[in-house]
């Protein structure tokens, strides 16, 4: 896979590794900014991880503008490969789905000509990956979501979502960390948190982790929640 290198302004350069969200794609993506990390090089200032892309902020000097930072990229991401990657993590949100916290659950039914139930059991067994963080703070955009489930966006955006709320989007699932708009189908809510706004990394989710939804009653949502 090529991987290219673009301006973005004065103060950035984009690392680009497809034009596809592919498992590929993502690994790349996780090896680049593995080695962004260990590289700790002072100059850069931000690096953010996207599906497919890497968007290095960088400070600008006499002595280092866009072809310095893009020479140093390309000798240090010449034989990168999507091996490089460290190893992945698995965390388990439990959620439980409908009623209040999941009003859109019967309409993602309905739209695959699916029972509740069987949305459920769909959703709760997919094999998850997190593809990047954004939107919100926290906020995971999970892919690997069974296609017979798939529900298009609303066409009219809610004003207010709950946070820890479930949603679909397409061929994507998430979790919103925090209160905001939005316009994904709610399916239920995890009483886990994702945002951790006092933790020095403030996202529960990282890029490539592993995702398994676990369902729960209303009692042990309760029951979380009140711990």
């Amino acid at each position: 896979m090529d991987i290219t290198f673009s301006p973005l302004g004065d103060e950035a350069i984009v690392i680009e590794v497809g034009y596809e969200i592919t498992k590929e794609a993502t690994n790349l993506v996780r090896s680049i900014m593995r080695q962004l990390e260990e590289a700790a090089i002072d100059t850069i200032v931000e690096v953010i991880p996207a599906f497919t892309t890497v968007t290095v902020f960088y400070e600008v000097t006499a002595q280092f503008k866009f072809k310095d930072i893009k020479n140093l990229l390309e000798k240090m991401l010449v034989e990168i490969t999507e091996s490089d990657t460290v190893a992945q993590r698995t965390i388990e949100i439990p959620v439980y789905y409908g009623g209040e916290y999941g009003p859109d659950l019967e309409f993602v039914a309905l739209h695959n000509k699916l029972t509740v139930e069987q949305v459920i059991e769909l959703h709760s067994n997919g094999t998850y990956e997190v593809n990047m963080i954004g939107f919100a703070p926290g906020f995971p955009f999970i892919g690997g979501m069974a296609e017979s489930i798939a529900t298009p966006r609303r066409s009219t955006p809610r004003l207010r979502i709950p946070e820890r709320t479930v949603g679909i989007a397409g061929m994507q699932t998430g979790v919103y960390p925090i209160e905001t708009p939005g316009g994904w189908q709610l399916i239920g809510r995890t009483p886990m948190d994702l945002f951790l706004p006092n933790e020095e990394i403030p996202s529960l989710l990282q890029a490539g982790d592993r995702i398994v939804f676990k369902p729960i009653s209303k009692a042990e949502y309760d029951q979380w929640e009140g711990e």
